[in-house]
């Protein structure tokens, strides 16, 4: 009975071994978390307090501690990369912040990528820190990175810091960062990646409020107190502090450093102001003689337009008037032809009929002094015959007269011509009413015959 009642202990401690290792790895896992966590609040603090007296740069231990925090931080349970033989390499947090970080509008990302100096993929990542530290943008980015909870999943393991609720800390405490201004050389010897940063817990171990910082931790409390609940008052937070002479000297002396700091920021905040204001009304001053420029450029545009548009109005005048020009003289070209040489359709048949009889008389005058000729050429000839040779006949004489005469005709071209006018269709129309003439008994031999041809 006792062997049996040791053998079932035994297998209830064996089989609680493997639930008591997972809730081990998980309790281990959330102490870390909340280890990093709470570490990098207080480096946070003691940046801000010492912010107050000096510039923060890479000689500053207390910014070397908190980059080291946040670089554990973001490498906290990163996926490593596998390759195409299936072996995992490590990888860098730089490469989770160059995907995630792509969104965020006006970005450092391919600055980081193109800087000669830093080659490895953990260098970068420690540049990334300095440069956004210097454009006050660190708590934007790890915000934009948190919210891609798809590319997040893809780079980390489950149960690491950012997949946690402790992210959403992570980005409230980066916040207070942008009122310290940060001044880094990106070719130090902080950005050697071949070496892991290694964190300094020994000024966390025992946190001491010091008397040159600006709030102190009654002041913090009384805050919370008091935004806390509407009812709490002074007097519920328990009895005054006694205070001695050097406490009040302290105040006095943070007092006055607050007041010297106020002071230089405001001095800082009017010179940036009156810089502003020069610039503006630089600003203003080219703006009003650029308005003006574009007003007299307008103006000149407009009165070119008009002078382009009257120019093409006179010339499509002009244009016109020369066209209006040509189409009458082609007009009186055409009628003056049209007169001079009309068409033998276009006769009038009385006009060729009076030609006709113009013609008739001249030819009848013509013919007579030929006939009256030719009798004073036979007489001749033939007295001059009779002188000669009496014995000759006298009808002889007429008859060589007549044959020298008709073989001393011939045809010329002028002759051809005027007949030739005459063998027209309207004049031949005209002819044929005057057959009955003794002139015009056969018209196409009067016409063709040379002797009848005017002169």
């Amino acid at each position: 009975m006792a062997s049996r009642s040791l053998g079932g202990l035994g297998g209830n401690r064996g089989g609680g071994g493997g639930g008591g290792r997972k809730s081990l790895s998980a309790r281990n896992a959330a102490v870390e978390r909340r280890n990093l966590i709470t570490v990098c609040r207080f480096s946070v603090k003691t940046l801000i307090d010492r912010s107050c007296f000096e510039t923060i740069d890479d000689s500053s231990p207390e910014f070397n501690n908190f980059a080291a925090i946040l670089e554990q931080i973001l490498s906290h349970r990163l996926k490593g990369q596998v390759t195409w033989f299936g072996y995992e390499s490590p990888r860098s947090f730089w490469d989770y912040i160059r995907v995630a970080c792509r969104k965020v509008s006006q970005n450092c990302i391919c600055s980081i990528e193109n800087m000669e100096n830093v080659s490895s993929s953990r260098a970068k990542g420690r540049a990334w820190i300095r440069v956004a530290l210097m454009e006050k943008h660190l708590s934007e980015y790890i915000s934009t990175a948190l919210r891609d909870f798809k590319t997040t999943r893809r780079f980390y393991e489950d149960g690491a810091i950012v997949l946690g609720e402790e992210a959403n800390m992570l980005a409230g405490m980066l916040l207070g960062l942008n009122a310290i201004d940060f001044s880094f050389c990106l070719k130090g010897e902080g950005l050697d990646g071949n070496f892991p940063a290694v964190i300094d817990y020994t000024p966390y171990l025992k946190f001491t409020q010091s008397s040159d910082s600006i709030s102190s931790d009654e002041e913090e409390l009384r805050t919370l107190g008091s935004s806390g609940s509407e009812s709490s008052t002074p007097e519920n937070i328990g009895p005054p502090f006694i205070m001695d002479e050097n406490s009040w000297f302290n105040k006095c002396k943070r007092v006055k450093q607050k007041y010297q700091l106020t002071l230089e920021q405001k001095g800082y905040l009017e010179e940036l102001l009156r810089l502003r204001e020069n610039q503006l009304s630089e600003s203003v001053t080219q703006n009003k003689i650029l308005l003006q420029r574009i007003e007299d450029s307008d103006l000149a545009h407009k009165l070119e337009k008009e002078q382009l548009e009257y120019i093409i109005v006179e010339l499509q005048d002009q244009l016109t008037v020369l066209k209006n020009n040509d189409l009458r003289s082609r007009q009186e070209l055409t009628a003056h032809l049209t007169n001079q040489w009309p068409s033998p359709g276009a006769l009038d048949v009385n006009a060729v009929a009076l030609d006709t009889l113009l013609y008739r008389k001249h030819n009848k005058q013509w013919y007579e002094k030929s006939c009256q000729s030719l009798d004073q050429l036979s007489t001749e000839v033939s007295l001059s015959q009779t002188s000669l040779d009496p014995g000759q006949s006298q009808g002889d004489g007429k008859q060589d007269t007549l044959n020298l005469i008709s073989g001393g005709k011939e045809d010329t071209p002028s002759l051809l011509g005027l007949c030739g006018s005459l063998t027209s269709v309207a004049s031949y129309k005209s002819l044929t009413s005057l057959k009955s003439n003794d002139y015009l008994a056969s018209p196409t031999t009067e016409m063709t015959s040379p002797g009848l041809t005017p002169s």
